[in-house]
């Protein structure tokens, strides 16, 4: 070969284009706008295209969207960068996007469309509120949706450890599926699923557990010794879901109502009830047996203080 033929040779072979840099992947999110850039050097008269790699889809030559996507767009600087516009990013769009340019033999390289998906709780079946029997075996299940597949947390809503079966207690579990056995009234209350994937942002969804029980009453002093004009306080305390109906009897069975005499008291906070019965003048009618009673739609209790 003559020394011009290998000299309009090299010429030639310089002005052939060629890729400056290999294609970036991306990542956006759904409804966002990803960009794919291809850098060409050298294309003189030659066209750049962007095909979709798994559809063999052409979607657009040189300035042009030849596809009938109306989210693809196709822009680029100074010739040089090819930039593919996919508007309003769908989960249908994450793979391998390639840049063509139409040499002979033609090159190409590509490029992955990573698309994630924010979690997302789906109604069904994820559990609603629940009412449940003590004693029980309760199961809550979260069901979420997302890309990458989230994680899903319980906690209890006013930050509570969650009790355990074998006394232990923990801050949250892990898992779509959230098994209580034997569940009992310290469970009571709501609890959050929290879905997560860390694409902006984390949803939740309360879920309300309430457990139903038959009332328990506790007595602390059941003999009360009191003298004679002494003001003197009874005290009952009792747990029942749903709430208690509470009030005092006498020996014959009598209820005790407020008045000159007798005072009695309920604080209540959740399940728990605290009964007081203050007789603001002890006289020798008043020695003998109380009752406190406790009824709910479940059951009835009581228990006996006996004043001396």
């Amino acid at each position: 070969m003559t020394l011009e033929a290998r000299i309009s040779e090299m010429c030639s072979l310089s002005d052939v284009p060629k890729f400056g840099e290999l294609i970036n992947n991306v990542t956006a999110s759904v409804g966002r706008e990803a960009i794919l850039a291809c850098v060409v050097d050298d294309l003189a008269t030659y066209k750049v295209a962007w095909l979709r790699v798994d559809t063999q889809t052409i979607l657009t030559i040189a300035n042009h969207v030849i596809t009938k996507n109306h989210r693809i767009g196709v822009t680029h600087s100074d010739h040089r960068t090819w930039y593919l516009h996919v508007r309003d990013v769908r989960e249908t769009d994450r793979g391998w996007y390639m840049c063509q340019i139409n040499t002979d033999p033609m090159k190409s390289q590509v490029g992955y469309l990573e698309v994630v998906v924010p979690p997302d709780i789906l109604d069904y079946p994820t559990s609603t509120d629940m009412v449940v029997r003590e004693g029980t075996n309760v199961t809550l299940r979260c069901a979420a949706t997302g890309s990458p597949q989230p994680t899903v947390t319980w906690r209890r809503e006013g930050g509570e450890s969650i009790p355990l079966g074998n006394g232990q207690e923990v801050p949250s579990i892990e898992g779509p599926v959230f098994n209580i056995t034997r569940v009992n009234r310290l469970h009571m209350g709501a609890y959050l699923c929290i879905a997560t994937n860390g694409v902006p942002p984390t949803v939740s969804k309360r879920i309300m557990l309430i457990v139903h029980f038959p009332p328990m009453i506790w007595i602390q002093n059941q003999l009360v010794g009191a003298q004679e004009g002494q003001q003197m306080t009874l005290e009952c305390h009792s747990e029942a879901y749903p709430k208690s109906i509470n009030y005092w009897t006498r020996d014959k069975g009598e209820i005790i109502s407020q008045g000159d005499k007798y005072e009695p008291v309920l604080l209540d906070n959740a399940y728990k009830v605290h009964m007081k019965l203050t007789i603001r003048s002890v006289g020798p009618s008043d020695f003998g047996s109380y009752k406190c009673v406790s009824k709910n739609s479940l059951g009835d209790t009581d228990g006996s203080i006996k004043l001396y």
